[in-house]
């Protein structure tokens, strides 16, 4: 049986923290996960690594709304990466991985 698109429990809702980012491993790789209550879409999964710096910080940006969209700054330089989509606003041929994500109850499950 395939692995592929199926959906895998992360961490639960406790062990977000609204507004800001958390940090789990998945797969081999560090995602970070935004939970925005009262947004359209609440959760966001993210990768964690910063290619400007090489670090693993993007999980402690800070999220906003920059020219219409939803997006975290990473801490070190300041760019600015689309939640939807990982898309750097100010290198458009930058793009950090996502990942569909999602509440099953009180379950955070992540699609791999």
């Amino acid at each position: 049986m395939s692995t592929a698109n199926r959906w895998q429990t992360l961490c639960t809702r406790q062990d977000l923290v609204a507004h800001s980012g958390v940090v789990a491993w998945h797969g081999g790789a560090q995602v970070a996960l935004f939970y925005l209550p009262g947004q359209a879409q609440e959760l966001h999964a993210i990768d964690n690594h910063d290619p400007q710096s090489g670090a693993n910080v993007i999980g402690r940006g800070l999220v906003g709304h920059l020219m219409g969209e939803l997006v975290v700054a990473a801490p070190l330089y300041k760019q600015h990466y689309r939640l939807r989509d990982g898309q750097c606003l100010e290198r458009p041929g930058e793009i950090l991985r996502t990942w569909p994500v999602r509440f099953n109850g009180d379950w955070v499950e992540i699609q791999s």
